[in-house]
């Protein structure tokens, strides 16, 4: 039997890379999308091909829902549970960014809850129902079953930009997601995982592409190329496969090197 996993935010950018990655590996998918139908039906074909090519068979369904709204994120535990009867692996990955850049003095408040709402909100009362089902797995099907979470998270969540501050402080409040259930799920067999991605390659960072070419030429990070979707995805896949049985907590970063710090 396939391993399931539930992908918020799938239809495009990172979810799309994660989603494609998983279905190599013959992961059954649920593509969660927000707004974009003919986005996620095609990375739902994109995902069957994935598979196909690689001599596996997987299923894959999209989903529509709004994580920020609490009966959309039940009806997508729900529809998984009913579609595929099982969850191996959640990765929290919806998110958006400020529908306007505005420096710190001048953002608004509706700008601000939408951002909360959907970056730090949705991905913790999701996993708060996953986590529930996991361990109602794990408490009927023992070690057979060991399921992962994932959260998708950014390097906003310890870099200021000061025309985003909204963003900056919903990473950052993400971030903390890992550690809590990491810490609440151990004695449950369930790890905890972030991915912390640097500057990659999708529709969100297009508008600013240009200023990043010119940073990554600079030498922001030591890795000089901009990161990509497919990128994200193999770290998620390292998780998928088990390659990381005794941490859990774990930030794996996906930056070039961003993060280090050097002289």
């Amino acid at each position: 039997m396939n391993r399931v996993a539930l992908i918020t935010g799938a239809s495009r950018g990172i979810g799309r890379g994660i989603a494609l990655e998983l279905a190599k590996l013959g992961h059954d998918l649920v593509l969660n999308y927000a707004g974009n139908r003919v986005a996620a039906g095609q990375t739902q074909h994109d995902c069957l091909a994935a598979a196909v090519a690689t001599g596996k068979a997987i299923r894959a369904e999209i989903r529509q829902a709004d994580i920020s709204r609490a009966a959309d994120r039940q009806a997508l535990i729900e529809f998984t549970r009913t579609s595929f009867g099982r969850l191996d692996l959640l990765v929290n990955n919806a998110g958006v960014a400020p529908d306007v850049r505005a420096d710190i003095l001048d953002a608004s408040e509706e700008s601000f809850d939408r951002l909360i709402a959907i970056n730090v909100k949705g991905p913790y009362f999701l996993t708060q129902l996953a986590a529930k089902w996991m361990i109602e797995q794990v408490t009927h099907h023992g070690s057979r079953i060991t399921p992962k979470i994932i959260t998708i998270s950014s390097i906003s969540a310890y870099t200021a930009s000061t025309n985003r501050g909204d963003y900056c402080l919903s990473k950052a409040a993400l971030s903390m997601l890992t550690p809590l259930f990491a810490a609440r799920l151990a004695e449950h067999g369930i790890n905890v995982y972030e991915i912390r991605p640097g500057i990659i390659a999708t529709d969100m960072t297009g508008p600013v592409q240009e200023k990043y070419d010119r940073l990554i030429a600079d030498g922001l990070s030591p890795i000089k190329r901009w990161g990509t979707p497919e990128d994200v995805g193999k770290a998620v896949a390292a998780i998928a496969q088990d390659a990381l049985p005794f941490s859990t907590g774990e930030i794996i970063n996906v930056d070039g090197g961003f993060h280090l710090r050097r002289l």
